[in-house]
């Protein structure tokens, strides 16, 4: 299987549960879609903008940047998630196009849009020089002179220092009980990639439905990605802490000049 099928997979998977990673998800969708919000305005002003979200999933950023304004296109790799993200949408009577598309081949013309979003760990899904530059080369050929990227990765630079094996486990209430998500991870001998299982327990009458996914990562560096934004074409890249954009993952922003 290529790397491009396995993580359709692992999302098309996921797609019907993917909610539950989250303690209250549309909480998470509002707060997520404030804090994008005011990364986006507080460099290209305070008008609506044109936005592509290129691995929009089943809609959390997407959805919530709509809610704020920002007219939103959706791709994703993963044609279940688009599909949920387009009827999550529908049924917020929020206007979100979407499509199924790889972002190393993104299915529009150039100088389209005014941002381009790929946020929640989506890029380290990538785990080549090659792939990472190609992705970011179409990230900027769609985005118009002066066009922003926003890009949101899990904080590496800390993680590269421990090289943790699990995550702590995510408890989800539901009308049927908690669901518990947590992950495995199993890091290759290069010490930058790594296999994630991904686990699921979810109420089941008297016992559970557990589900595995599975899907490998680059641990890609602050330094790392930003030479690689650089080397695309941006300028002006540059790292927000959680701290100062409100954003739950460090966030990195670049221009087209």
């Amino acid at each position: 299987m290529s790397e491009a099928s396995a993580v359709a997979r692992f999302y098309d998977e996921l797609a019907a549960d993917y909610h539950l990673v989250y303690a209250n998800w549309d909480a998470g969708m509002a707060q997520q879609g404030q804090a994008l919000n005011s990364v986006i305005r507080a460099r290209l002003g305070n008008a609506p903008a044109s936005v592509l979200d290129c691995s929009c999933g089943i809609g959390t950023q997407a959805i919530a940047l709509a809610l704020c304004g920002h007219r939103v296109t959706g791709t994703d790799i993963s044609s279940s998630a688009v599909r949920r993200a387009g009827r999550e949408a529908s049924s917020r009577e929020v206007h979100l196009p979407v499509a199924a598309a790889d972002m190393r081949r993104l299915p529009f013309a150039g100088h389209r849009f005014d941002v381009v979003v790929c946020a929640d760990n989506s890029l380290p899904h990538l785990l080549t020089e090659e792939d990472v530059h190609a992705a970011l080369a179409e990230m900027r050929r769609v985005l118009r002179p002066g066009g922003l990227l926003v890009i949101s990765t899990r904080p590496y630079d800390e993680i590269l220092r421990t090289r943790p094996v699990s995550t702590s486990p995510q408890l989800t209430s539901t009308p049927t009980g908690r669901t518990i998500t947590f992950q495995l991870w199993d890091w290759h001998n290069d010490g930058e990639r790594y296999d994630l299982e991904h686990f699921q327990l979810i109420p089941d009458g008297e016992g559970w439905r557990v589900h595995v996914r599975r899907s490998t990562y680059w641990a890609l560096a602050r330094q790392q990605l930003a030479d690689s934004v650089t080397e695309a074409g941006f300028a002006a890249a540059e790292w927000e802490a959680p701290e100062s954009s409100g954003y739950f993952q460090p966030v990195l922003t670049a221009r087209v000049p």
